[in-house]
């Protein structure tokens, strides 16, 4: 099984009181939680993608998180990893790979992975015979802040354009899918494409309905 995750920020304990405000009492605290959340999910030989801002640590203290979390890891790189990436006591053969930018394939769909936001994407307006979108975008960096607002904006406004695709007759909307795999979405728990597919559907509604101010 694979399962994708962003934004874990292990040892980066300003996110209990700033932007995040995750609430938990100290770093040692955030930390014990979330290696706990994975390890419920994830099993020896399952993958997990990781993009971007794994860490916060230096060398050693994401050594030591490493230690701890079941799976096989392959990282996106966000802007805090050089942290511990460029730290000589790092062990970075815990990743299988460590890369900017991946496309992958998941149960016949792809998957563009970038820590962040592409608006463009490869494959957006891609279509099975079915009708259902081919290529997902899956992303980090902007947690849950304004910024992923109006990343929602985007994604309901291009999703509501009609454009005549290569090899279609008539006009139909644009797939457009993107994925915000932030942690706290979550509950810190990494998860496959197609529970991310569910939650995000269900996120964006809800901020849409809100966006319109109708919250119920």
């Amino acid at each position: 099984m694979r399962y994708y995750i962003a934004d874990c920020h292990f040892y980066h304990g300003n996110l209990n009181e700033r932007m995040d405000l995750r609430g938990f009492a100290d770093v040692e605290q955030m930390n014990a939680h979330m290696i706990e959340q994975w390890n419920k999910k994830v099993r020896k030989n399952d993958e997990v993608v990781v993009l971007g801002d794994f860490s916060f640590g230096k060398g050693e203290e994401t050594n030591r998180i490493l230690e701890q979390l079941n799976g096989r890891l392959f990282l996106i790189r966000g802007n805090h990893d050089d942290r511990y990436l460029k730290d000589r006591a790092f062990q970075k053969d815990r990743f299988g790979w460590i890369k900017d930018y991946e496309k992958l394939h998941d149960n016949g769909r792809s998957v563009v992975l970038s820590h962040y936001p592409v608006f463009c994407y490869d494959g957006q307006y891609r279509r099975d015979a079915q009708g259902r979108p081919k290529t997902y975008m899956l992303y980090g960096h902007v947690h849950d802040t304004y910024d992923e607002v109006l990343v929602n904006r985007f994604v309901q406004e291009t999703r509501s354009a009609m454009r005549l695709a290569h090899g279609q007759v008539e006009e139909k909307n644009i797939p457009c899918q993107m994925i915000n795999c932030f942690c706290m979405y979550s509950d810190y728990i990494p998860l496959s494409l197609d529970e991310w597919i569910e939650l995000d559907t269900a996120r964006r509604e809800k901020l849409n309905k809100e966006l319109m101010g109708n919250p119920t």
